[in-house]
C-alpha cells in the first residue's frame, strides 16, 4: 500500500462480514489483518473475533477513529461493531459488501484513482436491501456507484436455494418461460413434492427473494448440466462446473460458440438467460464442452460490460473482487479480455478475493470517509467570515 497517499488516514477498525470472518485495523495507512475466524454461525468463531478485536485495539497506542462493519444488521460482526463504537465513543460506519470487495483491491494496490469494479460473489446485502452478488461498480475514495448488475433470479425457499443448486436451475427455467420442465427434470432426483413445491413458489413468487448473485448463476448452470443438484460444501457446484470446463480446455479444444450470448439492457443489467438456455438441452456426452462454453462466453460478456463502463467514465483500471474470482479459469479469461482492450486489471494478491479480505476494504472506505468529512469541516471552518459584510 502506498504510504504517501495513506499515512494521513485515520485509524479504523473493521470487523468483516459473516463468512470466513476476519478483522482488520488500518493504522497510519497500514493494514493489520487478524487470522480467519470462520463463519460467524459458529459461536467459537464469534469468540475468536472478539479476541482478535481486543488484540487489534491494543496493537498501537493510537486511538481508532471509527469501527466499520457490513450493512447486514443481523451479523454478529455488525452487532459487535455497534457495541464497540458506543464503548469507544466513535462512529460506527456501515460499508456495502461489494463496495468493500473492490475497495480491498484498491487498498492492497495503493490505488486512489477512480476504478471500475467487477464484484462477483455468492451474496451480500445491497444498498437497496436486496441480495446482491453480480455487480458493476464505479469506485473512488469518495464512495461508489452501482452501474449495473446481473439479471436477478428468484431464490425459491430463500437461503436453502444456495445449498440446493437444482432450485436455481428451476428458477432459471422459470425465468426462461420453461417452468413446465421443472417437474419432469427434477422430480426423480429431489422428489415430486419438492419439485412441485418449488414450481408453485416460483409461479406465485412466494418466498422467492430476487438476487443478482453470480454464485447462484453458477449453481444454476451446474445443475442444468447435472453436475451438482445439492451441495454440502460451499461453492461445490461452481467448482464442479469449473473442473468440467478445465477438462475440456486442457485437451486443447475450444467449445463451439453459441449464437445466443448475454445481453446488456439500457439500465446496465447483464442478462445471462440466453447463455444458460442451451445448457438445459445439452446431452451428457457434451457436458464438459458446455461448461467450457459457459465460462468462455461469461468471461467475454463480463469483460465487455466492464470495458464499456471504463470507456464511459474515462477510467483505465478495472478491479476484480469477490469470491467468484477464486475461479482461475474465469479470472484468467476476464483478465485477458480486459488487458487486450488496453485496461489495467487489479485483483487481490496478498489478501483474499473473498470475504476473508473484506475487512480491509471496509476499513479503507471508512477511513477515506472520515478523512473527507474532516477535510470538509476544516474547509468550512477556514472559509467562514467574521462578518457577513466582509468578503472571504
Amino acid at each position: 500500500m502506498a504510504r504517501a497517499a495513506t499515512a494521513d488516514l485515520p485509524d479504523v477498525l473493521a470487523l468483516g462480514a459473516w463468512l470466513k470472518n476476519a478483522a482488520c485495523r488500518l493504522s497510519a495507512g497500514e493494514p493489520s489483518m487478524s487470522a480467519i475466524h470462520g463463519d460467524l454461525g459458529d459461536p467459537r468463531a464469534c469468540v475468536a473475533l472478539e479476541a482478535s478485536v481486543a488484540a487489534l485495539l491494543n496493537d498501537t497506542p493510537r486511538p481508532v477513529a471509527a469501527v466499520a462493519h457490513d450493512l447486514h444488521p443481523d451479523f454478529f460482526s455488525t452487532r459487535l461493531a455497534l457495541r464497540l463504537a458506543a464503548e469507544l465513543d466513535v462512529p460506527a460506519i456501515g460499508v456495502q459488501h461489494h463496495h468493500a470487495h473492490i475497495a480491498a483491491v484498491m487498498a492492497e494496490h495503493g490505488d486512489h484513482r477512480p476504478v471500475i469494479g467487477l464484484a462477483l460473489d455468492g451474496v451480500g446485502l445491497g444498498s437497496d436491501g436486496q441480495a446482491w452478488g453480480g455487480e458493476l461498480l464505479r469506485v473512488d475514495t469518495q464512495g461508489h456507484r452501482r452501474l449495473g448488475h446481473l439479471h436477478p433470479l428468484g431464490l425459491p425457499g430463500g437461503d436453502v436455494a444456495a445449498r440446493e443448486p437444482w432450485r436455481m436451475a428451476a428458477s432459471a427455467l422459470h425465468a426462461l418461460g420453461r417452468a413446465d420442465e421443472i417437474d419432469t427434470r427434477f422430480a426423480a432426483s429431489v422428489g415430486a413434492a419438492s419439485a412441485k413445491g418449488v414450481r408453485q413458489m416460483l409461479d406465485k413468487q412466494l418466498h422467492c427473494p430476487p438476487t443478482s448473485s453470480t454464485g447462484r448463476w453458477f449453481d444454476a448452470a451446474a445443475a442444468a448440466l447435472g453436475l451438482c443438484l445439492t451441495q454440502t460444501q460451499e461453492a461445490e457446484a461452481a467448482i464442479a462446473l469449473e473442473q468440467a470446463a478445465t477438462r475440456w480446455l486442457a485437451a486443447g479444444r475450444e467449445p463451439r460458440v453459441e449464437a445466443a450470448l448475454p445481453t446488456v439492457d439500457a439500465k446496465g443489467v447483464l442478462d445471462l438467460r440466453p447463455l444458460l438456455a442451451p445448457m438445459f438441452d445439452t446431452p451428457p456426452t457434451a457436458t464438459d464442452e458446455a461448461a467450457a462454453g459457459f465460462h468462455i462466453a461469461l468471461a467475454a460478456a463480463l469483460a465487455g460490460w466492464a470495458a464499456a463502463a471504463a470507456e464511459r467514465f474515462d477510467t483505465g483500471t478495472v478491479c476484480l473482487g469477490g469470491g467468484c474470482f477464486f475461479n482461475v479459469l474465469l479470472t484468467t479469461r476476464v483478465t485477458q479480455h480486459l488487458e487486450r482492450r488496453g485496461l489495467r486489471v487489479l485483483r487481490p494478491l496478498r489478501y483474499s478475493c473473498g470475504d476473508a479480505g473484506l475487512a480491509l476494504g471496509q476499513a479503507w472506505v471508512a477511513a477515506h470517509r472520515l478523512r473527507a468529512a474532516t477535510g470538509a469541516a476544516h474547509l468550512n471552518e477556514s472559509s467562514s467570515c467574521a462578518s457577513p459584510s466582509q468578503p472571504c
